[in-house]
């Protein structure tokens, strides 16, 4: 108990006093996440949040865990190593889907071969039990980029990627301790206080974004928490055995999985790639519907601690039943928000007009940051993206 503790209060010291060192620097060096008809905020903000969120996590985790004692996180840390930086090159210099893929399938790599970690079973989803390596492996592969792109996507308003990965690795978290996983369930909650530093500074208004270093690297941490845990509760051996455990890992990451499944469907369907950017998600859904970036976020988390707990309440019926009614309630939400609810349509402002009109003339090598001088050239500088 008192190593998890030291390594929540190392995590959340690290990261409280990193994260304003983080946006000095980005002010002084004019790093900042310009905003143009896409997005949400109207005002030049630095989107580096992620490095103090890696540097509290990181540093708590190298400090505390045993890696003698637990071989397998020295290769956790070396996949998260590598989705930060390429999330943090990401944040600074706009790189291509391809590259971020292929970073993300190493990464996956690591994680699943020397980690360890390796989706075996079905758990009785649809009547299927174990499952060969030829086919756990790919899936699993598939189930971690997936987790890891879910999370980069849903940080898209103040506070709600953040807040939704609080609440998984508490959650988790707290099943570790529970039974007896001291070691991961310090590398949960490690994450959960760095996130809660983070959070002070991001909240509507927010002073500071994750941005992709520090989605990825929730997403990273929240795929290996959740298949380690679906794994370990459903073992008959387990300490605290828990039915329907895939269920409630997915309910866990309902909110992220079901708006990257259904906006990557919208965009296949209407011919686009499914990582084209657009305003389809379900905070932009919320948002229209004359919701505030606090009001969205609360109710995602709300929303999310309601399905856990109804999940875990009604876990005797069976991973196949439960997920069904998870999806089923999460798209019928979903479709009542699209086709009923009143929603506004978006206002650009006219300097992001001309910004747009600009970089369809320019056609130069995109960036993300732009660097500015003067709190005037705002205004008048022109956006290379």
């Amino acid at each position: 108990m008192l190593e998890i503790l030291v390594t929540a209060i190392i995590s959340f010291i690290v990261a409280f006093l990193a994260i304003p060192v983080v946006i000095f620097m980005a002010d002084k060096k004019k790093l900042y996440d310009i905003p143009d008809e896409r997005k949400l905020h109207r005002h030049a903000i630095a989107s580096l949040g992620g490095v103090g969120i890696f540097l509290g996590f990181a540093f708590a985790s190298l400090l505390t865990i045993n890696f003698s004692k637990y071989p397998e996180f020295q290769y956790f840390l070396s996949a998260i190593f590598i989705i930060f930086f390429i999330g943090l090159k990401d944040d600074l210099v706009l790189l291509s889907a391809t590259k971020k893929f292929i970073a993300q399938i190493i990464a996956a790599a690591i994680i699943i071969h020397l980690g360890g970690i390796e989706i075996t079973s079905f758990y009785g989803l649809v009547g299927i039990y174990d499952l060969e390596p030829m086919i756990g492996v790919p899936l699993t592969y598939i189930t971690i980029i997936l987790i890891m792109n879910a999370f980069n996507l849903i940080d898209g308003i103040d506070g709600l990627a953040g807040s939704l990965g609080l609440l998984a690795t508490l959650l988790i978290g707290t099943y570790f301790y529970y039974s007896g996983m001291y070691a991961y369930a310090a590398f949960s909650y490690a994450l959960s206080a760095s996130l809660l530093a983070f959070l002070i500074f991001n909240f509507n208004p927010a002073r500071i974004f994750m941005g992709d270093s520090g989605s990825l690297l929730i997403g990273t941490i929240a795929s290996i928490l959740v298949l380690k845990f679906i794994t370990v509760a459903s073992s008959p051996d387990a300490v605290v055995p828990v039915t329907s455990a895939l269920a409630i890992g997915v309910a866990v990451l309902i909110i992220p999985l079901i708006d990257t499944l259904r906006v990557f469907t919208i965009r296949i369907v209407k011919g686009r790639s499914p990582f084209s950017p657009d305003r389809n998600h379900v905070h932009h859904l919320l948002l229209d519907s004359g919701f505030s970036h606090s009001s969205v976020t609360l109710i995602c988390v709300s929303a999310t601690i309601v399905l856990v707990m109804a999940t875990y309440l009604t876990r005797s019926f069976g991973n196949t039943f439960l997920i069904i009614a998870l999806f089923a309630t999460s798209f019928a939400v979903l479709g009542y928000l699209y086709f009923t609810l009143p929603r506004r349509r978006m206002a650009i402002h006219r300097q992001h007009v001309a910004n747009r009109a600009r970089r369809q003339q320019q056609m130069k090598p995109a960036s993300k940051v732009i660097s500015l001088n003067t709190k005037e050239e705002l205004k008048t500088e022109e956006v290379k993206l």
